[in-house]
């Protein structure tokens, strides 16, 4: 499994040929993020904001995904995914925001979308079950900020953490204390996340910190 970040929370997954893009930035985006387009298999939104719905910039060339975009369970290209609602808050207007998680090639990954809400629905918190890889986003203003997204990933106490929304339009200094909270202060940027199952063996709680691309 491939893992690049392209800003905001747009990451593509890559596993051999298949293409999973997450909360891609529409070209109606106002955030400054780069828009970049590519053609996925599937795409995951969360929350249907500009920032995070972009579902047109991974339809490309003959390529058309296959479109997760709220709450439920779905299976597709052998795919199980969940998705369980929450909450979300951006510039002052509440979302439904969409907890989704999966399992591609035995790595359990949970994406926690434009959490808003730190207290986690206890019936969500054992949906989710054990987690791999987690991505949380970091930078506040309406999402959870970096102290409590902090508390809120070690509470799912997965292998990997990978830390998202942070840029120049979220609260400043996100990144530097999330890493001071996990006490990995040092961690240098990784151009992409190369990952097996077995790569997870004595991880726990484990900070990566991704270029955007």
């Amino acid at each position: 499994m491939i893992i690049t970040y392209l800003g905001k929370q747009f990451f593509k997954i890559q596993q051999g040929d298949m293409v999973i893009a997450m909360n891609p930035i529409s070209k109606d985006s106002k955030s400054g993020a780069k828009v970049s387009r590519f053609g996925a298999d599937i795409v995951f939104s969360t929350t249907n904001h500009p920032d995070y719905n972009g579902v047109e910039t991974v339809t490309y060339g003959e390529k058309e995904p296959f479109a997760i975009t709220g709450p439920g369970d779905y299976e597709v290209k052998d795919v199980f995914v969940r998705g369980l609602i929450s909450d979300a808050e951006i510039s002052g207007k509440k979302y439904i925001n969409t907890i989704y998680s999966f399992t591609i090639d035995g790595i359990n990954i949970c994406f926690l979308g434009a959490l808003s809400n730190e207290k986690l629905l206890a019936e969500a918190r054992e949906a989710i079950g054990n987690v791999d890889v987690l991505f949380v986003p970091i930078g506040g203003e309406g999402m959870v900020d970096a102290h409590i997204a902090y508390k809120v990933a070690t509470s799912l106490e997965p292998g990997i953490i990978i830390p998202m929304d942070y840029g120049d339009d979220q609260k400043k200094d996100a990144l530097k204390i999330f890493l001071k909270e996990g006490g990995e202060e040092k961690s240098d940027p990784q151009e992409k996340l190369t990952l097996k199952k077995k790569d997870l063996d004595g991880k726990d709680g484990d900070i990566v910190v991704l270029k955007f691309t």
